[in-house]
């Protein structure tokens, strides 16, 4: 079995990484792949395509014939931070680890995943019932981390990504970025509560499954406050928002909306959404993606 990497997942580790630390991994990752798959016995059936933007998966079968999903990522993206919130969750509301207690003895940064339907994700739903669906799925996720914990906080990566946002010198988008970092920065300042968030929650990283009717999958965990897993959730199907003559009240209405189902203070909400969308916008335009860089910034400038 070839494991090719899926032309998304070169872009997006290059865009992410820079060529120079992503490209190294990526000649290596076939080798890295079999040799996961062969340490724990899996007959593959194929890759997953067009994937994801952080790794490589692999739809498998275990020695027994139960089917399941092995994910090879690099160590720079973190998996062990993947691995340490899918063991805390055990299953409520994400896929469940397979391999939790035999990780060491793998030797390697993989993944072994219950199987769920990649083809189906919320966004096959209406959006009236997705998102209805995607706020009963990540309030699940949202517990007390682990003693001991290695998750950065909200307020850490958010000052990370604060940086390149400060540096940029576009006098049209100027007021626009300075809202959102004084956004952020009086949101970072005091943080309500301290829980484990799921760091990318979005309409496609829900799935159907078969243990659960929908199951969570791809965090990049951190810890922090709900209003921000909350975020990302609300600039969901951007472009349909964009394309309707109603797109910016049906944008303030579903902050609201969201925040009132979850019980989220809905000013932190609108604060988290800000800052996100314009993060996500500049980055898209540095890497060259200008039609994304247009949608979610148009989408800020309506907050």
């Amino acid at each position: 079995m070839a494991f090719e990497p899926p032309e998304r997942l070169v872009r997006a580790l290059g865009e992410t990484y820079g060529d120079a630390l992503a490209g190294p991994w990526l000649d290596r990752l076939p080798e890295l792949a079999e040799e996961s798959a062969a340490r724990r016995g899996l007959a593959v059936d194929r890759v997953q395509a067009p994937g994801g933007r952080s790794s490589l998966v692999a739809l498998v079968r275990r020695p027994d014939g139960t089917p399941a999903a092995l994910k090879v990522a690099p160590s720079f993206a973190r998996p062990d931070l993947e691995r340490a919130a899918l063991a805390h969750w055990h299953g409520w509301g994400a896929a469940q680890l397979l391999d939790e207690e035999t990780s060491g003895e793998a030797g390697d940064d993989a993944l072994l995943l219950e199987r769920l339907h990649p083809e189906v994700s919320l966004r096959s739903l209406p959006e009236a019932k997705a998102l209805l669906e995607a706020a009963g799925t990540v309030r699940r996720l949202w517990v007390e981390p682990p003693a001991g914990h290695a998750f950065e906080t909200v307020a850490e990566r958010t000052e990370r990504q604060s940086g390149p946002m400060r540096a940029s010198r576009d006098p049209e988008l100027a007021p626009l970025v300075s809202a959102a970092l004084a956004a952020r920065d009086e949101l970072a300042a005091a943080s309500p509560e301290l829980l484990l968030l799921h760091g990318n929650f979005r309409q496609s990283k829900v799935l159907s499954g078969e243990r659960a009717p929908w199951l969570t999958v791809g965090p990049e965990p951190l810890v922090g406050e709900r209003a921000y897993d909350l975020a990302r959730l609300v600039r969901d199907r951007v472009e349909d928002l964009i394309a309707a003559p109603s797109g910016a009240s049906a944008a303030r209405r579903r902050v609201n909306k969201l925040a009132d189902s979850l019980d989220v203070d809905p000013v932190r909400l609108h604060g988290w959404t800000l800052f996100r969308a314009v993060e996500s916008g500049l980055r898209a335009g540095v890497a060259g993606r200008h039609q994304d860089a247009e949608l979610l910034l148009e989408f800020a400038g309506w907050l």
